[in-house]
């Protein structure tokens, strides 16, 4: 919608993000004006330095703050520390507790939950149903009540959450040395070639389009941070592959870039291009089928499906899995019945 700010709760914590579409009547306007006008509390310093920070965008490309936007124009800003991010206000949202003891919860975090408040996602979060239902959980380096690791707003799935700061300790020090098992269910345009594969890429965030990541290689390979992710065919379904993903490290939309990069983007992954019809033919009826299966799954095809840890006191290890949630579950049966009976 013209004029509205569209925040995004998943990139870099150090960043709050607002994107603008102008309206088709928009008078040609400064941009720093222009985003004075729509950011609450935004100062004309504060605009000022992201424009000399290069962050601000016009059509996805860097600007400075003279520019002057018109009809239709597309203006993303990125200001650093975002304001209220600490302001964490309890809320009664209910929480799918797949397992509690007295060191570690486990939960099914639903599409479309935010798991921390920041960048204009100051309720509604995990984080804030959390804190209503638990007390004193302990902070983890960037002040997160209990949070150890994080998926992003539209994946759904399993999360670890420590409840005393000797488990923050244990658990933290498991995802940083990698030892704990994390296993995605996603569902990509086209067929994937191999039965399996390991796909290894620096990541770091886009240089064009500052809300993607990408991989860099070769001579550009530093500007990114190391990644690497285990792939293993499940099921091939004609113009679209089921594929489980174990992570060996966990960069930000790591799986969402990784499978891009291998030209496997996730089915309506609208951030990376996957709300288009990537694969298959050119009829009317397929085009139908194919926004039927969008309107079922209204977001990226991606779940977390499988958490494994050592539990950070008896020393055991703890593995879990939550069932494919409804949404994904009705894409992946229209897409079977679609291989079924009419890709030969």
């Amino acid at each position: 919608m013209a004029n509205e700010p569209i925040n995004d709760p998943e990139s870099d914590d150090l960043f709050e993000h607002y994107r603008f579409v102008a309206d088709k009547g928009q008078q040609p306007l400064r941009v720093d004006k222009y985003l004075m006008n729509r950011v609450e509390n935004a100062t004309r310093n504060k605009i000022q330095k992201a424009a000399k920070d290069g962050n601000i965008y016009v059509n996805d490309v860097a600007v400075k703050s003279s520019y002057k936007v018109k009809g239709n124009d597309v203006v993303t800003v990125l200001f650093e520390h975002p304001p209220y991010e600490y302001l964490l206000v309890p809320e009664n949202i209910p929480i799918d507790i797949v397992h509690e003891d007295n060191e570690v919860l486990v939960v099914n975090k639903p599409a479309g939950m935010v798991v921390h408040p920041g960048h204009g996602n100051y309720s509604g979060t995990l984080i804030n149903a959390l804190t209503y239902h638990f007390e004193n959980l302990p902070n983890n380096s960037s002040n997160r009540p209990g949070l150890v690791h994080r998926i992003d707003k539209d994946t759904s799935g399993l999360l670890v959450i420590a409840k005393t700061e000797e488990a923050m300790t244990h658990l933290s020090r498991q995802f940083f040395n990698k030892s704990t098992e994390r296993e995605y269910v996603a569902l990509v345009w086209g067929n994937v070639e191999e039965e399996e594969g390991t796909i290894e890429g620096n990541i770091g965030r886009h240089p064009k389009n500052r809300l993607q990541n990408t991989v860099f290689e070769g001579d550009e390979a530093e500007k990114g941070k190391p990644a690497v992710t285990h792939y293993k065919v499940l099921e091939r379904l004609g113009y679209v592959t089921l594929l489980s993903c174990r992570l060996e490290t966990g960069r930000t939309h790591q799986i969402r870039v990784h499978l891009k990069h291998i030209g496997h983007t996730l089915f309506n992954d609208e951030r990376y291009g996957g709300e288009k019809i990537l694969k298959g033919t050119s009829f009317s009826k397929y085009k139908q089928f194919v926004e039927n299966c969008f309107k079922l799954l209204p977001r990226q095809a991606l779940h977390a499906r499988t958490l494994g840890f050592e539990h950070p006191v008896t020393g055991i290890v703890l593995r879990f899995e939550a069932p494919i949630p409804e949404d994904m579950e009705q894409c992946l049966e229209k897409w079977r019945q679609y291989a079924k009976h009419v890709i030969e």
